[in-house]
């Protein structure tokens, strides 16, 4: 999986489609991530012990297919590639603007 926790990403498929936000955490058994603000689910909760139930809104998972990493130079969406630095360590790079994503 190419996108990490902390990544700006936009949502290019689904209910959500156009929408941005912040990588919170990536499944990557399942291919999988979840995103701030995005795929948002109600959970409801029943009464336990003094407390009242309640509803909650929680963020669901999203294929990593349907989110975009977006480009710092142009933010909009892109794919991302591969590169070695002067030291020969592996970093991320954007496609559209070969700006470095970390």
């Amino acid at each position: 999986m190419k996108l990490k926790q902390g990544d700006k990403v936009v949502v290019i498929a689904g209910k959500d489609k156009g929408k941005e936000g912040k990588i919170i955490k990536t499944l990557k058994a399942d291919d999988k991530v979840i995103v701030e603000g995005v795929n948002i689910a109600h959970k409801h909760i029943k009464p336990n012990g003094g407390e009242s139930g309640q509803i909650i809104e929680i963020e669901r998972p999203l294929h990593v297919s349907n989110v975009m990493i977006i480009d710092p130079k142009s933010k909009k969406g892109t794919r991302i590639g591969h590169t070695t630095n002067k030291d020969g360590k592996k970093i991320r790079v954007s496609r559209k603007s070969n700006e470095k994503l970390d």
